[in-house]
């Protein structure tokens, strides 16, 4: 017989981070309502990690399924923060103990050069709708965004996640001129192989293809690139180690996928033809004490697509105040903000990594903090009083009303069976 819980926690966002803070839950036999905005909770696993890895993928979705599954843990799914549910009643009316966001970063940084978004669409495109495109678009009932892959496309960016977008646009390039040439190929097998080893095996070259292919361009040096996480407090040793690494990650990517870099280049201004973005400018770069700093040297660089990938932040909410770009923590360790006193953050909705193992890291963290420092041991002095047992049943009645709202019958495996796309990679 399942035991009564004595708390209850509602966590948003059911991924890696969501997922892991929902484990640990169930494990102190509390109440946990996972409210997630899609159908499944797979966040940016499904979304924004390209598709080709499907072997990880597909593990962290059966590591997520199982920690969802855990007695003691309710999914809701199709419901999103701002829209379905707002966030003062989550955390003033519910009756629960506590609110963990788990909503990740699904909002692209702005590039930061005035009168950019006015072309997405018409020549500027960020990372986010473009990943999730490129993760759906073969699925027979895909109705999204869509977007034409263009020669010659530009990346700002010059992380890990820059040279994923390049590689999207390279091996789609690579596929549309062989397909032009008669020949069908596996765009998964070829992010394997390769795209060199690929042609060779058609007789060709990149050469023969007659393609410009992708340019990243990149504010510092290929040294600074974050392509290997640097240590804190790291010596003068390690720091060279390290830079050497980020140089051969790089030069491995860029000879098996065909891409180019140009460092120290800092976009600075548009080119605009009619209501169309063709090129931008941009001014390079010297790097000092590790930051870029502007020379007087300005460059312009035509372009039938800008890809902008230069990080991810939270999506704004009602009731939640902004630092620029983030919410205003004023806890960074935990993610908790002035406002709502019983309201804690986890996974890259604090770390902004867009990491998996980092993500599952920091949730883990609060979550143990929020049950061991909180919950349990609120002030290191006396325990938050248990739920009384109809304001439980009050929860669990709402939570079962939203769940038929949107046709959820409680079966978690039935249900991620019936809302998985047949065709879904």
């Amino acid at each position: 017989m399942a035991a009564v819980e004595q708390f209850a926690i509602a966590v948003v966002g059911g991924a890696t981070a969501g997922a892991e803070a929902a484990r640990i839950f169930s494990e102190s036999e509390i109440l946990t309502v996972v409210f997630d905005q899609n159908p499944r909770p797979y966040g940016k696993i499904e979304d924004g990690l390209p598709r080709w890895h499907v072997g990880l993928r597909r593990k962290e979705y059966e590591t997520i399924d199982g920690k969802l599954l855990r007695e003691h843990v309710h999914f809701v799914p199709c419901t999103k923060l701002g829209r379905d549910l707002e966030l003062e009643e989550l955390t003033r009316e519910w009756g629960f103990h506590a609110v963990v966001l788990a909503n990740g970063a699904w909002r692209d940084r702005p590039v930061g050069v005035e009168g950019a978004d006015a072309f997405v669409g018409k020549g500027f495109v960020y990372q986010n709708p473009f990943i999730y495109w490129f993760n759906h678009y073969t699925e027979a009932e895909y109705k999204g965004e869509q977007f034409e892959i263009q020669d010659g496309t530009i990346v700002l960016g010059g992380g890990l996640a820059s040279i994923d977008v390049a590689k999207v646009v390279q091996l789609e390039l690579t596929l549309r001129a062989l397909r032009g040439r008669g020949i069908e190929e596996d765009l998964v097998e070829m992010e394997v192989r390769g795209i060199p080893a690929t042609l060779k095996n058609h007789g060709l070259s990149w050469d023969d293809l007659g393609l410009r292919g992708t340019t990243i361009y990149y504010r510092r040096q290929i040294e600074n690139m974050p392509l290997v996480n640097e240590p804190e407090q790291a010596t003068e040793e390690v720091r060279t180690k390290i830079a050497k690494a980020r140089r051969r990650v790089l030069e491995k990517a860029m000879s098996k996928y065909l891409f180019r870099l140009e460092p120290l280049h800092l976009t600075a201004g548009l080119l605009v033809e009619g209501d169309r973005l063709v090129g931008l400018r941009f001014v390079r770069t010297r790097v000092v004490d590790g930051k870029a700093v502007p020379t007087d040297q300005t460059v312009e660089v035509r372009t039938p697509m800008v890809i902008s990938s230069i990080g991810s932040v939270p999506e704004r909410l009602p009731g939640i105040a902004m630092r620029g770009e983030l919410y205003d923590f004023v806890d960074w360790d935990l993610g908790r903000l002035e406002a709502y006193p019983n309201l804690f953050s986890a996974g890259n909705v604090v770390t902004g990594q867009g990491n998996i193992v980092a993500s599952r890291k920091h949730a883990r963290h609060v979550a143990s903090e929020v049950v061991e420092g909180y919950v349990r041991l609120a002030d290191q002095v006396k325990r938050l009083p248990p739920i009384p047992l109809e304001q439980r049943d009050e929860i669990l009645n709402r939570v079962r009303e939203l769940q038929t709202r949107v046709g959820y019958d409680g079966d978690y495996r039935g249900w991620i069976q019936k809302v998985t796309p047949p065709d879904l990679v």
